[in-house]
């Protein structure tokens, strides 16, 4: 009976131990899983490559309309003059190539890089001026000066301008692209610049009166 009892508080106190001992090599559960999270990798920027990235020609930017009061007349515009109640005052006019129109009776006056606007104030004064007790004179833009290109197109030469007036329509004035022609840049001086300037060519790439276009040849 001894023995027995003895056997019975040995194998309670075997069973102890061992639960005892899984408990205390049991993982955490918490360090374990932050032990498994795995950092995505940095992602680190080749600088080298950002710096010799080419930047993109500039679209040149187009003046103010013609039509607008903003625009700046030129050599070649041709402007229609209405001097109210005047008709042998009246009629259109051409900005020379000074940069002057020239008036019945009071002569010429500088239009070079005024508005139509200041031109039509300035001769309302000039007639005041003992001519006309009280001028009224419209002014408008009939003509506008032509635009130029040349290089590799069929026609090079000089073209009327049109309000609105793009690249891709300038160069199917003349005729489209010869085979040699770099169709994907284009060079342009503007009327008042004097050096040209390369701009990538797009389906909206402006054209302002008195441009100088050239197309140039691509690299086979």
């Amino acid at each position: 009976m001894k023995i027995v009892k003895s056997l019975k508080i040995t194998l309670a106190a075997a069973t102890l131990f061992a639960v005892t001992a899984c408990t205390a090599s049991a993982p955490k559960q918490g360090s374990e899983s932050a032990q498994s999270v795995i950092q995505p990798p940095v992602s680190i920027e080749n600088s080298e490559t950002a710096k010799n990235t080419p930047t993109p020609e500039a679209t040149p930017t187009p003046v103010a309309s013609p039509t607008s009061e903003g625009y700046k007349l030129g050599n070649g515009d041709t402007l229609r003059i209405t001097v109210f109640g005047e008709p042998e005052l009246s009629g259109e006019f051409q900005v020379d190539g000074t940069g002057m129109i020239s008036m019945p009776l009071i002569g010429e006056i500088n239009a070079s890089g005024q508005s139509v606007r200041q031109v039509q104030r300035a001769m309302e004064n000039l007639f005041k001026d003992g001519y006309l007790n009280n001028p009224r004179i419209s002014a408008e833009v009939v003509n506008f000066r032509p635009f130029y290109i040349l290089g590799e197109v069929s026609r090079p030469g000089e073209y009327p301008y049109t309000d609105g007036l793009t690249v891709l329509n300038a160069i199917a004035t003349a005729q489209g692209y010869t085979y040699r022609a770099n169709k994907k840049v284009i060079f342009v001086r503007g009327a008042d610049e004097k050096e040209e300037r390369q701009v990538r060519l797009t389906s909206t790439t402006p054209v302002n009166p008195g441009d100088t276009l050239r197309i140039g040849e691509r690299l086979f």
